[in-house]
């Protein structure tokens, strides 16, 4: 059978299926000469759209399909949105794996955890380094951002050079790892770019992100002004501001500890690889207690609300680990957008123990890793791409960064979604078609999609509540004994027995009336009474509860 989507030697495409519309779950493809080459397959988290999904991540199905035609994925940093999906896909494509040093090694411990180590090999790109994969040369330009080896991909066919610039900043100071190649990106621009594939995070944000040299200056003044336990919540991925914390104590007398367990692999990974080798020796939680108040400072996972996360569950009083009134959280991380209500809670879990709640509104505790719009004009100055192709961003973010991309002075810009396919050359930057994306989520330890009837119904449940019933009838479909019924999620038990009185007798009339002919079809006489009980409910409550009715016969 022909594939109608099988990139021809004579044209280079883009698809992206994840990211584009939104943060996170980056998956991207670039086709060309009957071969696939992905950037990236990272991860989301849930939301309250879906009860108990913590994992979201693109529905790679339409890639799966051509799995044979995938020559490999390239990762352009080790933050989970990037990275996070390949130990719960890659079985899907069985297909070699690039990266630096420091993303492979965080990324081993995730294939490790599901037992691929051994079979999902990762091939080394050095910084700065290059690599032929299928009809593709790769070539990687350092960055810098929130973590270390953040890269740009340089992607050359024969119809020209493309940069898929990943995550990224303009930070002169960036503490750990090296600043951003500009020699390279401006020889780049000067042999002539076809399209550049590019991070919107903050498309809205004038000037510049900041450097993290400032955020430590800022946190060696906080931190000095406070008298007892401090608590820092921030990205465990984010090292530069893990060495910050750490320097931060030391000068002023205090020991660090890393509470929880993403902080600690974080930090083996680093350690790896020369980076965070001459801090002094971290404590780990099980020994914060033998320390004076004021002479500890701990660096806590969970700046975003995660329900699990070591400061939410020291924020309910569920960890080892305690504050109390006069100890202090400093928040030193952004706010994904999608968790404003987690982190609330959590803030407000901390107010009502007394704990002093610090964040970025209150003084210089965080910059952020992705580039504001003085950053983004200096890269297209830079990189002066023939094609603008905003990722990385909402629907929003990827319309303002189109604007912006044509006010300077790129010829086209494009706005994708995930699904659509572009082509990139030959001729003009065109959409030739739309193919399936979607997400999948990680319920328990199964992938189910993410608007699957169970998840839909699920959600209905947490916010409906459910009317549950059963009626004994013999053949001939008279009741044999009075409809039972219960409640889950609509009221108290104490007020609930007139209301369930009510409604066995509304499915008792309702099964009287039903005609003779249906009776003795259990479907029937399942949807007579759970229209009675479910219309009973709406009139009198104004409510809709999910409603089960089941039958016995006998």
């Amino acid at each position: 059978m022909i594939d109608p989507f099988k990139p021809g030697k004579d044209e280079l495409l883009f698809l992206p299926l994840g990211g584009s519309g939104e943060i996170g779950m980056n998956l991207n493809l670039y086709g060309h000469n009957g071969k696939w080459l992905m950037l990236d397959l990272g991860i989301s988290f849930g939301d309250d759209s879906m009860p108990g999904i913590d994992v979201v991540m693109p529905d790679p199905t339409f890639i799966s399909e051509r799995a044979a035609d995938l020559v490999g994925i390239v990762l352009t940093h080790a933050h989970e949105d990037h990275i996070g999906a390949v130990p719960y896909l890659w079985n899907r494509f069985r297909c070699p794996l690039y990266a630096t040093p420091f993303t492979a090694s965080v990324l081993r411990r995730k294939l490790a955890e599901v037992g691929l180590e051994q079979e999902a090999k990762i091939t080394i790109i050095p910084m700065s380094g290059s690599r032929e994969i299928g009809p593709f040369t790769v070539e990687l330009i350092t960055l810098t951002h929130s973590i270390p080896e953040p890269n740009a991909v340089v992607i050359r066919t024969a119809h020209g050079a493309v940069l898929h610039t990943g995550d990224w900043k303009l930070d002169p100071e960036p503490l750990v790892g090296e600043t951003t190649d500009v020699a390279a990106l401006r020889r780049l621009g000067d042999g002539g770019v076809l399209a550049m594939i590019c991070d919107s995070t903050n498309v809205f944000v004038s000037g510049t992100s900041g450097s993290e040299a400032d955020v430590r200056a800022s946190l060696m003044d906080v931190v000095g002004r406070l008298k007892n336990r401090v608590a820092i919540g921030c990205f465990a991925s984010n090292l530069a501001r893990v060495e910050t914390i750490a320097r931060v104590a030391a000068a002023h007398d205090r020991h660090c500890a890393l509470i929880g367990r993403s902080l600690w692999r974080m930090l083996e990974s680093a350690q790896e690889n020369g980076y965070l080798t001459d801090l002094p020796k971290f404590v780990t939680e099980h020994d914060v207690g033998y320390f004076p108040r004021e002479n500890i400072l701990m660096i806590c996972t969970g700046s975003q609300g995660e329900p699990r996360s070591a400061l939410t569950r020291i924020a309910r009083g569920e960890h080892p680990v305690q504050l109390e009134a006069g100890d202090a959280a400093i928040f030193s991380s952004r706010v994904i957008p999608g968790n404003e209500l987690s982190i609330n809670r959590l803030h407000n879990d901390l107010a009502k123990r007394g704990v002093e709640v610090i964040t970025d509104r209150d003084e210089d505790v965080h910059v952020s890793g992705h580039p504001a719009r003085d950053e983004l004009a200096e890269m297209y100055q830079m990189v002066r791409p023939r094609i603008a192709l905003p990722v990385h961003g909402e629907a929003r973010h990827i319309q303002e960064h189109v604007a912006f991309a044509r006010e300077c002075q790129v010829p086209e810009a494009l706005a994708p979604e995930n699904g659509m396919l572009i082509r990139l050359a030959p001729g003009p930057a065109e959409i030739v078609a739309r193919v399936p994306a979607g997400r999948l989520a990680l319920d328990g330890k199964v992938l189910v999609s993410a608007d699957s009837e169970a998840i839909r119904h699920r959600h209905r449940l947490s916010f409906n509540g459910v009317i549950m019933g059963s009626v004994v009838v013999d053949k001939s479909g008279k009741l044999l004994a009075p409809p039972q019924v219960s409640f889950e999620g609509l009221m108290d038990a104490a007020a609930a027995g007139d209301a369930i009185a009510t409604i066995q007798a509304a499915i008792a009339e309702a099964l009287v009336e039903l005609p003779k002919s249906k009776r003795s079809d259990d479907a029937e006489v399942a949807e007579a009474a759970r229209l009675a009980a479910r219309r009973w409910y709406h009139k009198t409550y104004d409510k809709k509860p999910v409603t089960k009715i089941h039958v016995i016969r006998v």
